[in-house]
């Protein structure tokens, strides 16, 4: 026998040495498959063998603040089928489809699609669940499903928001607390075959959802009925473009109300609103219609802002108090104008200057000179760093989509005197509705900014308390005593100035009117209004801070005379709710059990009806800017021959006539400068070129209004 030669044996070796690799590389596979992956292989089968069908989890209910359910769900049905075990699609795409108003054909696709599971018709009505169920086709399941329901429908929409088909919130509160009120989805498992057919005897398994947990809102039901109604009138009253109503406990920070008119049903939240609105939107390109959705879900009263005007007052004067470049006894002369780097600032009532006043006088006035004067003593650092503590250009904290932080000044070097002089009443500061109720809640709770709540407690399905939150102070803005003062000179705009409106016998009402012309695309819009009314009460026991804000009336725009009617009903009403007993002094008393009849005024002069009024034990307002001896009152509210007790006010209209306006001297200015100075002046002008100012028409000195065309020539 020949001995194996080397070669041989080297060759014997590597296949020796193969076989041994692969025998090993396969015992540490089987190791690994049966041993480590274990879990996952098993994960795997289980995928193959079984078909699940989602069980939706009951959505969190969403209550009012004393236990008023706001969102809640009903009962509903979704039908599923699988297509594997269904023998003639087309037998039962005719026998179900009219049942479920649907198309025959788009039944019959669904059932011959080659999935496990196909959704047939999500929400379905109990009696057609019922129906279906008894004709026991193979293949077909009906699941119990619930939907969200609104039941006081548009009702605070702005708060609640809305859900998708699949009960997934997408706006307001439903979005912001999604991931509390959702809870944890079911499973109905079943076994099948390679073909997707229902194993026999194969113990089918339901694995139950767990419901999500209940949001209790800051929001009371009452209250905020009080402020929908309240808004929806003040719409219709002056046909503005929005109207926002908001409430707040200024304790606590927590919201009450929050009404923004027109709105959307929740329930419907993609339906237009009115008829004209369904006949526009029939026009639009499907692509496009989401844009107009947006339009009617967009919160007014956090996502908007506006110029404020005589509101933002209340912040300058409490600052000044804080910092003591004013006090109770500080004076302030007003000539009907101001000169700021030759720019000529007016007061309101410019055409009757308020002279000499103190300071209290200079905020029931609401002066324009007076508080320029303010804020030159206050001081631009000072002014910047109580415009940010009073929580201007940053958010509020509330739980919503879409809040703004307004448009402040980015420090305070950029403040320059003009801007700082306009700074002080209102302008060249845009806000949002809620920031500026927050201002006026921080004056009413001892100096005090609270971050808004919205949100109480988190309760589980017992009603037990999961989770609460807290009130939170973000910081101390004022002391209590600057507090103090400037409730009782907001009691005062009240009693004796511009906000008389707002007055109830009974009640000691606080509060400050605001006017400002709208900014559109960067500048003022001629005719377009802002009129706004913040208020607090009882002044000697806060329980309330209200803003309203009329976005755009349509002919009355002043904000005492249509915002305080709104803030008087609503403050009044919610008093009562709350059960604030109201406490009479002997004058109201006796105004209350006086009568008096309403004189018919019309087609008189203002100077001859002041005194018919005043010797009647009435009051009068007309908060117009151009006003004359000669004045003809046009129309009056209330209407002659009512009867009103003692001491009430009289709404005039006059026949206004057109505010003329000095042109000013542009030559050689700087275009900054020469857009600084018409834009106070509420006017449009045309700019040609760069540089500095070389022509401009019409000539200084010239007398102009708003329809006058003015073009100016630069270098």
């Amino acid at each position: 026998m020949r001995t194996p030669n080397k070669s041989i044996k080297n060759r014997l070796r590597f296949t020796l040495g193969v076989v041994i690799a692969i025998v090993a590389f396969l015992t540490w596979r089987l190791f690994y498959i049966q041993v480590y992956n274990n879990d996952e292989l098993q994960k795997g089968a289980l995928e193959q063998w079984t078909k699940g069908i989602d069980i939706k989890s009951d959505r969190g209910i969403i209550y009012d603040r004393n236990g008023k359910r706001l969102a809640v769900n009903i009962p509903a049905y979704t039908v599923w089928a699988t297509p594997a075990e269904i023998s003639d699609p087309e037998a039962v795409a005719n026998e179900i489809s009219t049942l479920l108003q649907m198309e025959e054909n788009e039944v019959y696709e669904k059932l011959i699609k080659n999935v496990s599971t196909e959704k047939i018709k999500q929400w379905i009505t109990r009696e057609e669940a019922l129906e279906l169920r008894e004709l026991s086709i193979r293949g077909i399941t009906i699941v119990d499903d619930s939907k969200r329901y609104y039941p006081y429908g548009n009702f605070a929409s702005y708060i609640l928001g809305f859900t998708n088909i699949d009960n997934s919130g997408l706006d307001g509160i439903e979005n912001t607390y999604d991931k509390y009120l959702a809870g944890i989805p079911g499973k109905i498992v079943k076994t099948t075959d390679a073909a997707n057919r229902q194993m026999p005897y194969d113990g089918e398994k339901i694995y139950d959802p767990k419901a999500g947990l209940s949001l209790v809102l800051t929001i009371d039901e009452a209250i905020q009925h009080f402020a929908e109604k309240a808004a929806n009138q003040a719409l219709l009253d002056t046909k503005a473009k929005n109207v926002s109503i908001l409430v707040m406990d200024p304790m606590t920070g927590d919201l009450l109300a929050m009404a923004n008119k027109p709105d959307y049903d929740p329930n419907e939240p993609r339906k237009p609103l009115t008829e004209a609105q369904a006949k526009e939107w029939e026009n639009i390109p499907a692509d496009q219609l989401p844009n107009k959705w947006y339009e009617i879900w967009r919160n007014f009263a956090i996502s908007d802002v506006y110029e404020p005007g005589s509101t933002f007052k209340v912040l300058t004067a409490a600052a000044a108090l804080e910092e003591g470049s004013a006090n109770l006894d500080s004076h302030y002369y007003c000539n009907g104008f101001v000169k700021v780097n030759g720019v000529e600032l007016k007061c309101a009532s410019w055409y009757n200057p308020h002279g000499s006043q103190t300071f209290a006088e200079a905020i029931n006035n609401s002066c324009n000179v007076a508080f320029v004067n303010m804020g030159r003593n206050l001081g631009k650092e000072h002014m910047f760093r109580y415009i940010e503590a009073f929580g201007f250009g940053e958010k509020t904290g509330i739980d919503l989509l879409g809040e703004q932080v307004g448009i402040i000044p980015a420090n305070a070097d950029v403040i320059k005197e003009i801007n700082l002089a306009t700074l002080s009443y209102g302008h060249n500061v845009a806000v949002t509705p809620l920031q500026m109720l927050n201002m006026f809640a921080t004056i009413a709770n001892g100096g005090n900014l609270m971050e808004v709540r919205l949100v109480k407690d988190l309760i589980d399905e017992e009603g037990n308390i999961v989770e609460s939150f807290e009130p939170i102070v973000r910081r101390k803005v004022i002391s209590e005593k600057t507090s103090e003062t400037m409730l009782k000179v907001l009691e005062g705009v009240v009693k004796n100035g511009t906000g008389r409106k707002a007055y109830i016998p009974g009640y000691r009402v606080g509060g400050k009117t605001g006017t400002a012309l709208k900014i559109i695309d960067g500048r003022y819009a001629p005719g377009k209004y802002i009129a706004s009314f913040g208020a607090i009460a009882p002044i000697d026991d806060p329980k309330l801070a209200v803003l309203v804000v009329i976005d755009e009336p349509v002919g009355v725009y002043y904000g005492g005379t249509i915002a305080g009617p709104v803030v008087q009903s609503v403050i009044e009403e919610s008093l009562n709710y709350l059960e604030v007993k109201p406490i009479f002094t002997e004058e109201e008393k006796e105004l209350i059990d006086e009568k008096i009849v309403v004189p018919d005024v019309r087609n008189k002069k203002i100077n001859e009806v002041g005194k018919t009024l005043s010797d009647l034990g009435l009051r009068y307002t007309t908060e117009y800017q151009d006003i004359t001896v000669d004045s003809i009152i046009m129309d009056q509210f209330p209407l002659p021959g009512a009867e009103v007790i003692k001491g009430s006010i009289i709404d005039l209209y006059l026949n206004e006539r057109p505010v003329v306006i000095t042109m000013p001297d542009l030559i050689g200015k700087t275009r900054e400068e020469v857009t600084e100075i018409l834009d106070k002046l509420n006017i449009q002008y045309t700019l040609k070129g760069e540089g500095k100012v070389i022509n401009q028409s019409p000539i200084p000195g010239t007398n102009i209004n708003e329809d006058t065309e003015i073009v100016i020539e630069l270098s």
